[in-house]
């Protein structure tokens, strides 16, 4: 009976994240286009529903009933592949990422998180380190130049930046001395947070992750002035959305990663000095760490339409002789830091 309740607690949480995904990736387009319409003076999407907010089901719509055409040279299972893997490793790394303390309900202790793993940075890091066969093997798969060249792009570009994020993401584990997410949440309590403690990591930390999300300034393996649409240029229909969704969905993981490790996490500090019965606590540190969500999204969608695209030899410099130097210094700091400590 045990395994069961365990089961259908599991399966109720990864209904709640898989749908929560979904509407929030569905609203994060609509919003991406009128955060650009703000930055470039213009009205953005207002025709479908009011103030245009039914134009997210109109595009998932379009895309339904647009044809599925596969080019006669690729690799048809590659290339149906391809997006799958791409939406699994997009979904399944939030899968570690802890929301708010555990509530109790029914008398039972149920913490906000999937699967509240010891390993889960390195189930999460292991997880996007799979994502670049996601675009490798679409690039490769579709028989075009223009995908293969942003295939390549995307291995060269993930594998540079992926260094720096390690050793970024080492750092905050010294720290925190467990390789689970709730334990380093739990170390940053007060304002004792990891962008305060280590900010040259927090500023490597977010350059890497949006290489890794393929986002401007780092969305080379797009780069429509050269590629056209890159790894996904022979791609329509549903397949398409499979991209289209696992990018922002990404963007999501990066910033819900972001707030694990150097925002504290749903942490407010010194909120239990308020006084508040604990369901209004863990209500607000949840909501907390939503703000704290659409906040970085923000910046993620600002720092798209205001910042050009690097070009690829200064992606390659930036990453290697900038970020990866920055990222060993932060981690000296932390071994030096522990040292003081102990």
């Amino acid at each position: 009976m045990e395994i069961l309740e365990i089961a259908i607690i599991a399966l109720i949480k990864i209904l709640i994240i898989v749908v929560l995904m979904l509407l929030t990736v569905a609203y994060l387009v609509y919003f991406e286009r009128k955060i650009s319409a703000w930055a470039q003076n213009r009205v953005g999407p207002n025709r479908v529903g009011p103030a245009g907010l039914l134009q997210p089901f109109a595009d998932v719509l379009k895309l339904l009933l647009k044809e599925d055409i596969v080019p006669a040279v690729a690799t048809k299972s590659i290339h149906t592949l391809a997006p799958i893997l791409a939406l699994i490793v997009a979904f399944g790394t939030y899968a570690v990422i802890p929301i708010g303390p555990a509530i109790e309900v029914f008398g039972r202790k149920i913490s906000l998180v999937v699967a509240d793993v010891n390993i889960g940075i390195l189930y999460t890091l292991a997880l996007t380190s799979v994502g670049v066969y996601a675009i490798t093997f679409s690039g490769w798969s579709s028989g075009s130049k223009y995908s293969l060249l942003g295939g390549i792009r995307s291995s060269a570009q993930m594998i540079s930046y992926e260094i720096s994020m390690g050793f970024s993401i080492a750092g905050v584990v010294i720290l925190a001395e467990s390789l689970r997410p709730i334990d380093i949440v739990n170390a940053q309590s007060g304002l004792m947070w990891n962008v305060f403690v280590q900010p040259i990591g927090f500023i490597t930390f977010v350059v890497a992750a949006f290489a890794e999300i393929n986002r401007l300034p780092f969305d080379l393996p797009e780069a429509e002035p050269e590629l056209v649409g890159g790894y996904h240029t022979e791609y329509s229909s549903m397949k398409f959305a499979g991209f289209f969704l696992a990018e922002y969905a990404n963007m999501i993981i990066a910033s819900a990663m972001i707030i694990t490790l150097y925002l504290g996490g749903w942490q407010i500090p010194y909120i239990e000095k308020l006084g508040l019965p604990e369901y209004a606590v863990v209500a607000l540190q949840v909501a907390g760490f939503f703000v704290k969500m659409g906040a970085l999204l923000f910046f993620i969608i600002w720092v798209r339409w205001s910042i050009p695209r690097f070009r690829y030899d200064q992606l390659m410099n930036l990453g290697w002789k900038v970020m990866f130097p920055l990222s060993l210094v932060n981690l000296i700091w932390v071994a030096v830091l522990v040292m003081l400590m102990n």
